[in-house]
């Protein structure tokens, strides 16, 4: 199964704060298990370090590309002061919304693309 497959499939549920599974997920959470590696247990809840987090998504065996393609890891500014991770689809993203409560699916990216990371 692809990471977008892998995403797809949890569409719709719930969002909870280190989500890793099945009692939710949240953005990192969702990301990780997409791809099938480990997500740190000591990220913050809140970052806006954008070097911070590309320097884990690196020791994940992720990489800087400059376009995006299915599956990439898209690194968002969501917000002053917040980043915010999600799963490029090819045409949109899927990522743990805090807003709607859930995994979801979106047609377009609503945030400025900080950075892409592919596997």
């Amino acid at each position: 199964m692809t990471p977008v497959e892998r995403a797809r499939s949890v569409v719709g549920t719930r969002f909870r704060r280190q989500g890793r599974g099945g009692d939710g997920f949240d953005c990192v959470g969702l990301v990780g298990w997409a791809h099938g590696v480990a997500v740190p247990a000591d990220y913050p809840g809140r970052c806006g370090d954008a070097a911070r987090v590309a320097a884990v998504l690196a020791d994940a065996g992720f990489r800087q590309v400059a376009a995006a393609a299915a599956g990439d890891v898209l690194l968002l500014r969501s917000g002053p002061g917040q980043l915010h991770l999600g799963l490029s689809t090819g045409a949109g993203i899927i990522h743990a919304d805090a807003v709607a409560r859930r995994v979801v699916e979106r047609r377009d990216v609503p945030w400025p693309v900080v950075s892409i990371w592919q596997k």
